[in-house]
């Protein structure tokens, strides 16, 4: 069966046709619980979102800031594992139709083996991965198997990365390019970086793939900010601090909704 990365394009095309940028939303798998999470990801997709990143949550998580951490933290006390994500994906593309990615480091895909998880991913419905910990030298038999089921590779750039090291990087990705719009974690902030801009018009320089914006976008007015430069705007951490910060489930729930509806008109002010 084959992976969901021509939805993913065409999904992201279909915005710019649109004359936005694309709204793309991260949620954990497993958190609060499994069941939790599958219905957090739909009531993300029911606000606006076009595309959802499941997180695989890991207990060493190098790019995330503390709200992903502790959501991460939940979910693996609550014994999350990989067959979950995958429920996770399935579920959500199921019941939406719409394009759901996963975010994990390499370490438990390694541990999984590769053919496996390409498999099950693209049997799930799933449209490729985000992978911020593999490097791209070391990539290739991941993208082997990532393009043999029809999966994304999506790697990510960050400010610090030079003209030459940004075209290796987007040469061997697909689907988009991840844009850190500054150095350091995930977590809301009062503002976005002056250097994201900057950064997606060097890697729109060197491929024609759509650059998507993350790390600190928390609010309408910055997804506006953003859309006006980039691709998509990548939510993720202000979507898991509603759910934190929420007087029970079905209260998280609808902040997701809500955040997702207001970001939503946030990507379409912006240009």
């Amino acid at each position: 069966m084959s992976g969901n990365i021509q939805l993913l394009s065409d999904t992201l095309a279909q915005a710019r046709a649109e004359d936005r940028a694309a709204l793309i939303a991260y949620l954990p798998a497993g958190f609060p619980t499994v069941d939790g999470g599958i219905e957090a990801v739909k009531a993300a997709f029911d606000g606006g979102a076009d595309v959802v990143e499941v997180g695989l949550p890991h207990s060493d998580p190098v790019l995330d800031g503390p709200v992903i951490q502790t959501a991460d933290d939940i979910a693996l006390r609550g014994g999350v594992k990989i067959a979950d994500v995958m429920r996770t994906v399935r579920e959500a593309h199921a019941a939406t139709g719409k394009p759901v990615l996963v975010m994990t480091y390499w370490n438990p895909i390694d541990r999984y083996g590769i053919a496996r998880f390409t498999e099950e991913l693209a049997a799930a419905g799933g449209a490729g991965c985000i992978l911020p910990d593999l490097p791209v030298q070391e990539s290739a038999v991941w993208r082997e198997h990532a393009e043999k089921h029809g999966l994304a590779t999506v790697f990510v750039v960050a400010p610090s990365s030079r003209d030459e090291r940004l075209a290796t990087i987007t040469a061997a990705g697909s689907g988009f390019v991840y844009a850190a719009s500054l150095m350091g974690v995930t977590g809301t902030r009062a503002s976005v970086g002056a250097s994201a801009a900057d950064l997606v018009r060097r890697t729109r320089a060197t491929s024609d793939l759509p650059v998507c914006v993350g790390l600190g976008v928390s609010n309408a007015e910055q997804a506006a900010e953003v859309a006006g430069f980039a691709d998509g705007v990548i939510v993720g951490s202000a979507f898991v601090k509603r759910m934190l910060d929420a007087d029970g489930h079905e209260a998280g729930l609808a902040a997701v909704r809500h955040l997702a509806a207001d970001l939503a008109k946030g990507v379409r002010s912006g240009r």
